[in-house]
């Protein structure tokens, strides 16, 4: 089967390594490998530019780490950078690697829209407000007061609406998604949030956030952080299921797309530590759905959504 995975976090490693190769990294250094997406029939995988606490609210490391997106992603043979769905079309039509860029954390933009259209020009094609904390935009999940979208953050989303940019409202507040929510009239994503109702973590999702992305024709990408998949001390992929199962229930069976987190995480699902184990989620999920479902959730629902929301030429 195809996959597609809507977050890794690939370019955070480079940036605070430069050592590091997409191509030719020892296994231990990376999670995500040209050839482990391979070995997965990988179809697209979505590379997060995430800035950590020590370098964020500068644009320079978002730029740098847009340099080694082209330096080392882009350069292996088999990778094609989709900015529209053209570019995906050619993915699947001619067995390549598609490539697209997300912004974690708006940050770096101090709350300068014209930085945003240049990283739009530059390719980035899908934003999260912010990471766990607040910044000029939005309060993040794990910000105590729990704010919502501030009056800039209310401008960066209309402006995201008019660019084509995918809203990813993963890290947010409960209170700037239902900002968001009200405010975008495009669909959005959770590119990687599980179900709180079987895992009480702030980062997961709530039944109610989660109908209101499939009321909106958005899609939410399963993860595989352990601790939002299971309190237990040992995770496997039948607790992750478990998600998927609850997503369903809630009529989100053409919502569900993968958002793994590889490369953010150093604590791994039993037999789901990287790329090259994706067969194993596949077995798991053929022996309790239909081939036809389980292809959708591993890259059907997330091809059919790009389709329709990408812009079809740059």
């Amino acid at each position: 089967m195809k996959v597609v995975d809507f977050h890794c976090d690939v370019l955070y490693k480079m940036l605070l390594d430069d050592k590091l190769t997409f191509q030719q990294s020892k296994p231990d250094h990376l999670d995500v490998t040209y050839e482990r997406l391979q070995a997965a029939g990988t179809v697209l995988q979505t590379f997060a530019v995430f800035i950590p606490q020590a370098m964020n609210g500068r644009l320079e490391p978002i730029l740098e780490s847009l340099d080694r997106f082209h330096q080392f992603v882009l350069s292996c043979d088999n990778m094609v950078w989709v900015r529209t769905a053209n570019d995906l079309d050619y993915c699947i039509r001619d067995g390549k690697i598609g490539a697209l860029l997300s912004l974690e954390g708006v940050d770096g933009l101090n709350g300068h829209l014209s930085l945003l259209r240049i990283l739009h020009q530059l390719g980035i094609r899908a934003a999260g407000l912010t990471w766990n904390h607040a910044n000029w935009a939005a309060d993040g999940a794990m910000e105590p007061r729990g704010g919502g979208l501030t009056a800039k953050g209310r401008l960066f989303v209309e402006e995201c609406n008019k660019l084509g940019i995918l809203l990813d409202v993963s890290h947010l507040s409960e209170c700037a998604f239902w900002d968001l929510a009200e405010l975008s009239t495009k669909p959005f994503i959770a590119s990687h949030s599980n179900a709180r109702a079987i895992c009480d973590h702030p980062r997961n999702l709530t039944n109610d956030q989660m109908e209101e992305i499939i009321k909106k024709q958005g899609l939410i990408g399963i993860t595989f952080v352990p601790w939002f998949v299971s309190s237990a001390e040992v995770v496997t992929i039948d607790d992750l299921l478990r998600h998927i199962e609850h997503i369903c229930m809630l009529g989100g069976e053409r919502h569900i797309m993968l958002g793994s987190d590889f490369d953010g995480i150093d604590n791994y699902i039993v037999g789901l530590r990287h790329p090259g184990e994706l067969a194993a989620l596949q077995e798991a999920l053929l022996k309790r759905y239909t081939e036809e479902q389980a292809m959708q959730f591993m890259s059907g629902n997330a091809i059919r959504f790009l389709r329709t929301n990408l812009p079809k030429h740059v």
